[in-house]
């Protein structure tokens, strides 16, 4: 039997809050480095390198998220049943037969790596990525096994530790470029990102230690494991592999192109992952402690999405007004007049975006849960074949529009299948209220900040606009957790 520590578990919004908060932290400081990037390099073909390269991070680390979603309720219910320690041990073995391959591409093969993936940037682009590589790729493995880490913790109805472990961790990484970017160059940058790995692994791994209830020896099932994590981390890696492919299209735009979509990317790609991240991630334990009817789940769904899709609704009104100006002042004079506006305009087409990702972030846990996630790989093969179809025609038409027309179009259809696998009850019924409620939201949204452009300038009709729209949507309905 389980000992228990006498303290009540806390609540599904509590641990929620206090995940959410270390990701607000931790993207407050990757923002930072951002920043730290634009004002120190510009806008150019050593940029466009770097990113090209932070690519291939972002994809492991998405990864990793999968992994500490996915394999919570098996950890959970390993504890319930006293073998934690069998099962973990397994899922560590399983994600370095992974671990190791992915070394030997980014360390190894760097070279023929970022050929790959620069498309037709100029040499010094190549080269810089080829460099960023060999730091970027272990990081990135580090995160995976982070992730497995404070999953174990969260099985343990433990979320602080992991939380604290990923601020610090980014607090060490950018520290560390401060300290190295000006005589090293921006190489530096993914030496900070390595450091930020090493520390988010060490804290939850050393906590782990000691505090996990390791239970009775049980069969290692190594290969199960591993089509366990294929199955979480398929899906996953090509959404995130969709902006890598954006990007290779957009190499061809101009010298420029990759930095400026990259930027966007990230402020969208932020607010999901405070907002819908957390929530997902520490509502997965409760979910599979209970039975799951479709009626939970569609109810799981839309009344998670909702609180998000709040977040993306006011995000987008304020950078629809004043998004170049706050490109400018965050970046610097180089993303100043024309560059910012892309930037900012890219931002407010990604709103689509950002709602069909939250979806997906927060309905993929409930895959797992309802043991629906068989048919995830061939799912994700076929995604990533339309999507590179639809974003070539689209970046071809549109330029850096029509990447994020592409990303839209593709996270909508992934979507939609999700939902479809989990039952198609679940899909009727989350996407009637996942519908009324983005249009009630968006169009509460588009009201009230078109109103406040038309009688204010700029600055004052943004702050204005995100205040009455937080009032309205408290006094017209109650979001949250139910």
């Amino acid at each position: 039997m389980p000992k228990t520590t006498g303290l009540p578990p806390r609540s599904t919004l509590a641990s929620g809050l206090l995940t959410a908060l270390s990701l607000v932290v931790v993207t407050g400081l990757s923002a930072a480095v951002g920043v730290v990037i634009a004002r120190e390099f510009g806008r150019g073909a050593d940029t466009d390198g770097f990113f090209a390269a932070y690519g291939v991070f972002l994809v492991l680390v998405l990864a990793a998220s999968a992994v500490r979603i996915a394999v919570l309720p098996s950890l959970a219910r390993a504890r319930r049943d006293a073998v934690f320690g069998s099962v973990l041990l397994s899922y560590v073995v399983a994600l370095g037969s992974v671990a190791l391959p992915v070394l030997l591409v980014g360390v190894v093969a760097n070279d023929s790596t970022a050929r790959w993936l620069s498309g037709g940037l100029p040499a010094s682009g190549r080269e810089t990525a080829a460099d960023a590589l060999v730091f970027l790729v272990p990081a990135a493995v580090a995160h995976l096994f982070a992730a497995l880490a404070a999953s174990a913790l969260a099985a343990h109805d433990s979320y602080g530790t992991a939380a604290a472990g990923y601020a610090l961790g980014s607090a060490v990484g950018l520290a560390a470029i401060l300290a190295t970017v000006g005589e090293h160059g921006i190489v530096a940058c993914a030496w900070g990102t390595l450091a930020n790995g090493v520390v988010s692994l060490a804290v939850p791994a050393i906590a782990l230690l000691r505090r996990a209830e390791w239970g009775r020896r049980a069969g290692l099932a190594v290969g199960a494991r591993l089509v366990e994590l294929a199955r979480a981390a398929a899906l996953p890696i090509v959404l995130q592999v969709f902006f890598v492919v954006c990007l290779r299209f957009a190499a061809g735009v101009g010298t420029g192109a990759v930095t400026s979509f990259t930027y966007a990317y990230f402020v969208a790609a932020a607010l999901v992952s405070v907002t819908a991240s957390s929530l997902g991630m520490v509502s997965s334990v409760p979910l599979a402690r209970a039975a799951l009817s479709p009626e939970r789940a569609s109810r799981h769904v839309v009344n998670t999405s909702l609180l998000s899709f709040a977040a993306v609704a006011a995000a987008a009104g304020v950078f629809a007004l004043v998004g170049d100006g706050i490109i400018r002042a965050a970046l610097g004079p180089d993303y100043a007049g024309e560059a910012g506006e892309e930037i900012g305009r890219v931002i407010v087409l990604l709103g689509p975006w950002m709602a069909a990702s939250i979806g997906v972030t927060l309905t993929f846990p409930i895959l797992f849960v309802a043991r629906r996630e068989r048919p995830l790989p061939l799912l994700a093969a076929a995604a990533l074949l339309i999507h590179g179809l639809v974003a070539w025609a689209a970046v071809k038409a549109f330029g850096l529009d029509g990447a994020a027309l592409a990303l839209t179009l593709s996270t909508l259809l992934v979507f939609a299948v999700v939902l479809l696998l989990i039952s198609p009850q679940v899909l009727t019924q989350s996407s009637r209220g996942l519908a009324l409620g983005a249009l009630l939201t968006g169009g509460l949204a588009l009201a009230v900040f078109a109103a406040a452009d038309a009688i204010l300038p700029a600055t004052a009709a943004a702050a204005l606009g995100a205040a009455l729209f937080a009032a309205l949507l408290l006094a017209t309905r109650r979001l949250g957790l139910q």
